[in-house]
């Protein structure tokens, strides 16, 4: 009865330790989408756009422009980028392509979702997606894994024909993560966060003349947000666990091999 009271304890701790770890690997919801969301986009990764996650940002623009936006991306996210292009009536067949750059400029591989597509001549639309590898806190320099800090996403049309060229279309780029949860957890972390800019001020920025974006967007609650995650949870559950097997095991085996008590001669 003991053993059960004791058992019963801990699964009930399991219980509630393991409720704010499922929370966290739920998806991130974001910035909610609100009036503010950006209606342009830079046209070189130093006057990219800024956006939250769960902003839809939209831009009027020519086809054979480069469009670039930019991101804040933390420890354990998964981002997905989708694009949706809008053609005019009448064009001819063109490919669209989106691609995702991190802090360092390094072009980053999508795990899932159609990067590049063609639209056939006189679609109304065609979109794009491209989701991220998990961001992790800390990788080796020859790697390039995703690492914290601002992302750049670049949308354009390649191999454009002559007659296409300059055609008016309207774009919408929407940001969005998933926490990875502990799974994806590594022992080490940046010293900062890639962040182009970072430690400089804006007056800084105004006395060098220098007329560029800077990024200044970050996660609601800070860089190295997901420093905590269910893999400490579970670290500390299994030693729990592995206590009370050592304390059940002993309860089932002590007195074996003791010799049986001799009633005292009457």
């Amino acid at each position: 009865m003991r053993m059960t009271r004791v058992l019963g304890a801990a699964l009930l701790t399991l219980g509630l330790a393991a409720g704010p770890a499922a929370a966290d690997s739920s998806p991130s919801p974001g910035a909610s989408e609100d009036t503010d969301a950006p209606t342009r986009a830079g046209t070189s990764f130093r006057t990219a756009t800024e956006i939250e996650q769960g902003q839809t940002a939209t831009a009027n623009a020519s086809t054979g422009d480069y469009l670039y936006w930019s991101f804040p991306a933390d420890t354990g996210q998964r981002p997905t980028v989708e694009a949706t292009v809008k053609l005019p009536a009448e064009h001819a067949a063109e490919t669209w392509q989106i691609d995702v750059y991190d802090g360092l400029r390094r072009r980053q591989a999508c795990r899932f979702g159609a990067q590049t597509r063609t639209a056939a001549a006189g679609a109304a639309s065609v979109e794009l997606a491209c989701a991220l590898r998990t961001v992790r806190g800390w990788a080796e320099p020859w790697s390039g894994d995703p690492l914290p800090g601002t992302y750049y996403v670049r949308l354009t049309a390649v191999d454009v024909p002559a007659s296409v060229l300059g055609q008016p279309v309207s774009a919408e780029v929407r940001v969005g993560s998933q926490d990875a949860g502990g799974a994806a957890a590594v022992d080490g972390s940046l010293a900062e966060p890639l962040v182009p800019g970072a430690g400089v001020t804006r007056d800084e920025e105004e006395k060098s003349g220098d007329e560029a974006l800077l990024a200044s967007l970050e996660p609601d609650d800070g860089w190295a947000s997901g420093w905590w995650s269910d893999r400490w949870v579970w670290t500390g559950l299994g030693g729990v666990l592995a206590a009370l097997a050592g304390i059940g095991g002993y309860a089932l085996t002590r007195g074996a091999g003791r010799p049986p008590r001799v009633p005292p001669a009457a």
